[in-house]
């Protein structure tokens, strides 16, 4: 019978044999209980600032060796927690837990990320408040950790739903709308500096007119293009079923809202936008200095784009007033191989050329059947205008039609027809493109569709496919005119010298190009964090007065979008916030006499309160300001005995989905911060670990549909549910594929701690797993013979020997120690585990009492990965304080000494045999037994070797 369940699956005559004090899960259960109250009570895991309302009495009791460990921000959402959420969350907990035992001063909690989409469309469903909703998830989430023995300080924990909390987001967002960007001097600084620059002269003015003639509408647009945080009308993914814009990661595949699954359409709207543009080079530069996975740094570098090439002007034929497409290049080598241009449908320049009629022979495929340009174009950007960046970027078939104009190609006069096409962006470059077919997959794609040639400007490998294009490095050909010639020369070479023509003959200039786009910052939604800005009568955005953030939603009864029709791609976008007419619009004295303010209806996305959490755990009573300098200087400061150190957490951990957006998002915030002093760390996570995923079958019916995994019948290979044969599949366990099992579950049946220590020893923490709950039995059964170890079954009673262990156990002893130290250190949690075992197995061997000081060492040793029944046990063994400060045992240097090395021996390069010899053997005494060995003189058949090499300590080595 599983052991796991003898509490619950037990006839009465089996449960009247148990021993009264068997380590059950029931038993589990209420020693996990009443040592979790205790922590509570007792304030164990309350964590100390050097000042500040959390700083203890004695400034001097606070430790110098300190460990900051920061969880990813969960999102409380009404499922509640799966087995795979915590997974991080335990390796971070052993870790500060192992941290704390050794006398670091370890600072460890955790919040909630409460404002989002997932509440408000509850509540528009059903009527229920978001606040609500998010209180009662927030309550499980905590009920849910709580059992599983967390370390938290609770003193800590924040929800970004919290006032307390958001006021600091709203005053960071002030922060950035007060300043700007100096890129000579490389950072952000007030906007009072800018502005006493155009007040002097120091800088002109955009239109050169001094700053006092203008009004203010036209300082507010100058300031507009400099603030960090600034308004903008920008092209946005427009979801009328939910009321609101989303990014692109909101948005599946085909182009369907991720929560609803509405169609997705392009509007241009005014939006607030953030300047992280300003960043990417020290974004980008910073990476190198952080100890983060390597995947992640490269795409964080994929994302930002920084990319160098040349942007290359194109007349347009015929153009009166000098007309000429901009287009910006990395291969300006191929420019020989241009046949055609592409404009993305939004280009200013469209209306400008598109002829009034088309040329004669216009081949037809080029005209998407309409009678004039003028009609071709205005269908085809309707379309377009349809489509999110994600489709236009992934369709495959390639579609655009033909303005009827040409440009001049600068290398070759060769005239180019200019097309539109919705796979050109105009988030990228120029939003145009020189298109050069036989070295650019989708424009070949593009060329073979319409019929357009196809000029090879790189000489391929012979065995390279005719009809493809070549996308790699080769020597140039076919490019070259009466002034330059590339020929022959390898791409590096080729950019630099038709670079260098180009910018002697004034058509085209070296330039260095970013991927990243500016952050759009808003959404039409009720639930998030208002915006501390209001509106005057000529649309001038105003910073609220300090007195009146933070600023709290109205309350409202109807969170419902004006209109749910989810197919008008043309409704105008009207917040929740418009419906809220009282609170919209506010009377206020900014300085100028008393007037009527319009607010700011928008609010912010879900990633502003996740990009700072960090630093309010810091210091989250502090009411003064959003973290004390001296508390994040302690926590987050660069450690002086690093040189370059950025500061920062001292080790992030979550999932590689966040590897992008949050991180630059979060660093971007930070470095502003940075740039104007309010922290000393110039970046917000000095390491960052990925841990894996928790993976479990799934099973489909006919239909496709998912199933409830834990329903579903196995019989051999077949797998059945309701009857009716089903289809098992392998994947992340998660809702969407009803596989879940949940930790409170697992709690049950078997115990927190066993929950624990499974997921620990199910493998390397960055390593996904299976799921199998039966397996972990193994570690409960570990966990039980810990129990025997201290603890008789039938009386309760301690039953340790007041001994000293023999000389092999305290070998044993002191290997594991030292073993389990490196491993804890390095969150290498599995190998840890399986040395402890091997420990535990030996002293269960012989069946005679566990002498004392084994018992405790294995009892502390256990503690970070089952706090709960190490303590209960280091307790029985007499102890009043909790281990919970260690003392965390230390190794015997003595006893790590090995008697005996045992050293492998090769010959020819072959391990031969082994040999063990005294560990203080002499080389020659070495060589003598190695030679001696029944293997080796049968290898060698009585022939003496040339050589032998003896490695002290390490191998043998000899040449025959």
């Amino acid at each position: 019978m599983d052991a796991a369940n003898d509490t619950q699956q037990q006839t009465p005559v089996e449960a009247e044999r148990t021993p009264p004090f068997r380590y059950t899960a029931a038993l589990a259960g209420r020693i996990e209980a009443q040592w979790q109250d205790r922590w509570e009570a007792e304030g164990t895991f309350l964590t100390p600032n050097p000042v500040g309302d959390l700083a203890p009495a004695d400034p001097a009791a606070v430790p110098a060796d300190k460990l900051y460990l920061l969880d990813m921000f969960p999102y409380p959402s009404g499922k509640g927690l799966h087995v795979g959420h915590p997974l991080g969350y335990i390796g971070t907990d052993v870790l500060g837990r192992f941290a704390r035992m050794t006398g670091r001063n370890v600072l460890h909690t955790i919040g909630y990320d409460a404002f989002g989409l997932p509440a408000e469309q509850y509540a528009v469903r059903t009527g229920t408040h978001p606040e609500v909703t998010t209180r009662e998830n927030v309550e499980r989430y905590r009920v849910q950790l709580r059992r599983l023995g967390f370390a938290h300080d609770p003193r800590r924990s924040v929800a970004t739903t919290d006032p307390k909390f958001f006021r600091w987001t709203q005053w960071i967002f002030l922060q950035l709308f007060d300043a700007w960007y100096d890129r000579d001097a490389q950072r952000a600084r007030p906007i009072a500096e800018l502005i006493a620059q155009f007040a002097s002269g120091e800088r002109p003015t955009p239109d050169g007119r001094p700053w006092e003639v203008l009004t203010p509408a036209e300082r507010d647009t100058v300031l507009t293009g400099w603030r960090l945080a600034y308004l903008d009308h920008a092209p946005v993914n427009w979801c009328p079923g939910l009321g609101t814009v989303l990014s692109n990661e909101e948005i599946t595949p085909d182009g369907r809202s991720a929560i609803g699954n509405f169609p997705v359409f392009r509007r241009n709207l005014r939006q607030w936008m953030m300047r992280i543009t300003a960043y990417a080079d020290r974004l980008l530069d910073d990476l190198e200095v952080l100890d983060w996975p390597d995947s992640v740094k490269s795409m964080q570098r994929n994302w930002i784009g920084r990319s160098q090439g040349a942007q290359v002007a194109f007349a347009v034929d015929g153009a009166v007033d000098g007309a000429a497409v901009e287009v910006y290049t990395t291969r300006p080598d191929t420019l020989f191989g241009a046949t055609y241009l592409v404009l993305a449908p939004e280009h200013e320049l469209v209306g400008a050329v598109t002829t009034p009629s088309w040329p004669s022979d216009t081949p037809e495929a080029w005209t998407g059947g309409a009678a004039t340009p003028g009609e071709a174009v205005a269908a085809y950007r309707a379309a377009a205008a349809n489509k999110t960046d994600l489709d236009r970027q992934e369709n495959k078939e390639k579609t655009g039609v033909f303005t009827g104009s040409f440009a001049i190609n600068p290398v070759n006069g060769a005239r180019l027809p200019v097309f539109i096409a919705d796979y050109v962006l105009t988030g990228y470059g120029t939003g145009a493109i020189m298109a050069v077919p036989a070295q650019d997959t989708r424009d070949h794609e593009f060329a073979t569709a319409f019929g357009l040639p196809i000029v090879r400007t790189v000489q391929p490998p012979a065995d390279h496919p005719e009809d493809t294009a070549f996308t790699g490095d080769g020597p140039a050909i076919n490019s070259s005119n009466d002034e330059i010639s590339l020929d022959g020369m390898d791409v590096a070479a080729a950019k630099t010298a038709i670079t260098g023509w180009l910018v002697e003959r004034g058509v085209g200039r070296a330039r260095t190009q970013y991927k990243l786009r500016d952050w759009l910052f808003s959404r039409q939604r009720y639930w998030g964090e208002p915006f501390p800005i209001v509106y005057d009568s000529d649309g001038v955005a105003h910073m609220l007065p300090a007195d009146q953030v933070p600023l709290t939603l109205p309350e409202m009864t109807d969170f419902a979008p004006r209109s749910l029709d989810p197919l008008d791609a043309d409704s105008d976008p009207q917040p929740p916030l418009a419906k809220a007419t009282e609170w919209a619009t506010v009377r206020l004295d900014l300085g100028d006499g008393e007037k009527t303010y319009r607010r700011e209806l928008n609010v912010m996305p879900q990633w502003a309160g996740s990009c700072w959490y960090e630093m309010r755990y810091l210091d989250p009573t502090n009411e003064n300001t959003f973290c004390d300098p001296d508390v994040e200087r302690y926590w987050m400061g660069p450690d002086p005995a690093r040189p370059g150190d950025p500061g920062g957490v001292d080790l992030y951990v979550g999932g590689v989905e966040h590897a992008v957006l949050h991180l630059l998002y979060s660093r971007f915030w930070h470095k502003a911060l940075f740039d104007l002093g309010h922290v000393s760390s110039r970046e917000p996570f000095r390491r960052l670990f990925n841990q894996g995923y928790i993976q479990a079958f799934a099973y489909t019916d006919a239909r496709g549909v998912y199933v409830p995994a834990e329903e579903v019948v196995t019989e051999g290979d077949t797998f059945t549910h309701d009857g009716e044969p089903v289809t098992r599949e392998y994947g992340k366990m998660g809702k969407s594929l009803n596989n879940i099992v949940t930790p409170d579950e697992m709690c049950e049946r078997y115990g927190a701690d066993t929950f624990r220590m499974y997921e620990m020893g199910m493998g390397p923490l960055d390593i996904s797993r299976p799921w199998s709950t039966r397996d972990a039995v193994g570690s409960l059964r570990y966990l039980q013979r810990l129990w025997r170890a201290v603890v008789d079954e039938q009386t309760g009673e301690t039953v340790v020997a007041d001994s000293t262990p023999d000389v092999e156990t305290a070998k044993l002893l002191a290997r594991t120690i030292d073993g389990v130290r490196t491993d804890y250190a390095e969150m290498s949690y599995n190998t840890a585990i399986a040395k402890l075992i091997v420990l535990t197995n030996h002293l269960t061997k012989s069946g005679a009492p566990v002498p004392r000081p084994v018992a405790e060492a294995l009892v502390l040793m256990t503690a970070p990965l089952a706090p709960h029944i190490a303590e209960e046990l280091w307790s029985r063994l007499g102890h009043t304080a909790s281990l919970a400060h260690g003392p965390f045992p230390w190794a015997d240097p003595a006893l790590l000494v090995a008697d005996e090395v045992e050293y492998p021996i090769q010959v020819k390069g072959k391990v031969r045999s082994r040999i063990t010899v005294p560990a203080d053997a002499s080389i020659e005494d070495v060589q003598a037994a190695a030679l001696a060995d029944e293997r080796i003189v049968e290898v060698l058949a009585g022939a003496a070797p040339r050589k032998v090499v003896v490695v002290p300590g390490r191998m043998v080595s000899i040449v025959p």
